[in-house]
């Protein structure tokens, strides 16, 4: 059976956050698991793994789509000891055309919560290296991610999807903005290094923040932030006597499980006074149990809440999405048709060995008067003869892929091949032997 590019996973629009933090792999995590599916799932033959805040997925390439996907779903459960029940009614799952289109459309950032958005295209680079380290890429993951690479960047250069400041980090920085009166004498910190809790931070800075507050398991990563940033960092083993000055906390720490819940939260919000605070939880799984929202002026959102501020003000790239949209399909039909050529490839090279061969043959024939040339002449006879041998090529698999502007199907380009490669060739071989052995004889 021909190679398949299959997709399954789950993603915000499927699934709640409190399912996708349950599937979700740290950075750090993800080139072992792809060795670990390889292993676990014999159908699987490529795989890239992307888990970002909003989706969970698989991309791979297999003979059997079908088997592939019920292996990938399995491991899945398996790995992150969660019971394929509790999320196997938000999987989507995509094969051939439809995943290369999922595929395309997510780099496009077409899929994303807010659409538009830049860091999905880097999140899908980070997955193409990291499975490139794992041993888990081959041709077709090669060119179906470099092809969603190109997608990104004309969607980029060839529309205004990307314009305008609606993002989750605006919404947040926008929410910040109705709960306090003011911004400019609160306290922010920032807990872990994500991009996004990052961005709302640099964010809130510039409209004035009065202090910045870094913590992170990485304390030089901290520090080299709070130098830029203009904020002081702080040990991450002793963030926590800070909190009560904290009005802004953006969480974006790697963590399986909250690293702040309403028990040693009651004494920051008492010592507080119970001044309001806004936690940004951007952490999947989330950093902050979210009991701390029924708090007394405790004011939590996490990034599903965010999601949903952003979607009430995206209208306004509704019509570049749809121009990106087109671009994608224009994409798709190039990528289909480097897929629908890749059963030719050992017939190609099974022809191109055939006239390599008959020239040979022929230049073998007329070595005698060959000989008598000069070097100059010589070279001029090889470059004609090769110039001759590639044209042929040429013409020959470009009838191959191609009858009226469609793809071939394999049946149909194997049947050519026969043809030039079978009876007709061995039966022109022994003709032109018997003439040569009749020539000889008079």
């Amino acid at each position: 059976m021909d190679q398949t590019l299959f997709i399954v996973g789950i993603n915000h629009r499927t699934a709640a956050v409190a399912v996708r933090e349950r599937l979700a792999f740290a950075d750090d995590e993800i080139t072992a698991a792809l060795r670990r599916l390889r292993k676990a799932s014999p159908a699987v033959a490529e795989a890239a793994l992307i888990s970002t805040c909003n989706r969970v997925e698989v991309v791979g390439v297999a003979n059997d789509a079908a088997s592939a996907a019920r292996e990938t779903l399995a491991f899945l459960a398996f790995d992150r000891n969660v019971e394929e029940g509790a999320f196997v009614e938000a999987v989507y799952s995509f094969e051939g055309r439809d995943a290369a289109r999922h595929m395309f459309r997510v780099g496009a950032s077409l899929d994303s919560m807010v659409v538009g958005e830049p860091q999905i295209l880097g999140q899908l680079k980070s997955a193409y290296a990291q499975a490139g380290e794992a041993g888990t890429v081959g041709l077709v993951l090669h060119r179906a991610f470099h092809k969603a690479f190109s997608v990104a960047k004309r969607v980029r250069k060839g529309t205004l999807i990307g314009h305008g400041s609606v993002s989750v980090s605006s919404a947040a920085v926008s929410l910040a903005g109705q709960i306090f009166d003011r911004l400019s004498d609160k306290t922010v910190m920032l807990m872990g290094a994500g991009k996004m809790a990052e961005l709302t931070a640099r964010q809130l800075k510039a409209l004035g923040i009065e202090s910045l507050l870094i913590t992170s398991r990485t304390f030089d990563r901290a520090v080299a932030l709070a130098r830029e940033l203009g904020g002081t960092a702080v040990p991450y083993d002793s963030y926590k006597p800070y909190l009560k000055m904290v009005d802004v906390l953006i969480g974006s720490v790697a963590s399986t499980k909250p690293v702040l819940g309403p028990e040693e939260f009651e004494s920051v919000v008492r010592e507080r006074r119970y001044r309001p605070m806004f936690l940004i939880d951007m952490g999947v799984p989330r950093n902050f149990d979210e009991r701390l929202n029924a708090m007394r002026n405790v004011y939590l959102y996490d990034i599903d809440d965010l999601g949903a501020v952003v979607q009430r003000s995206i209208g306004d790239r509704e019509q570049e999405a749809k121009k990106a949209e087109q671009i994608v399909e224009l994409e798709l039909e190039s990528f289909l048709k480097w897929m629908a050529g890749l059963d030719l490839i050992p017939t190609i090279k099974d022809i191109r060995y055939s006239i390599e061969r008959l020239r040979d043959v022929e230049l073998g024939r007329h070595r005698g008067w060959l000989a008598g040339l000069d070097a100059s002449e010589r070279e001029r006879v090889e470059l004609l003869t090769r110039g001759l041998t590639n044209k042929l090529l040429h013409r020959i698999l470009s009838g191959l892929k191609q009858r009226d502007d469609k793809v071939l199907d394999g049946a149909f380009a194997a049947e050519v091949a026969r043809r030039l490669l079978g009876a007709e060739f061995d039966a022109a071989d022994e003709d032109e032997d018997d003439a040569d052995d009749e020539i000889a004889d008079d």
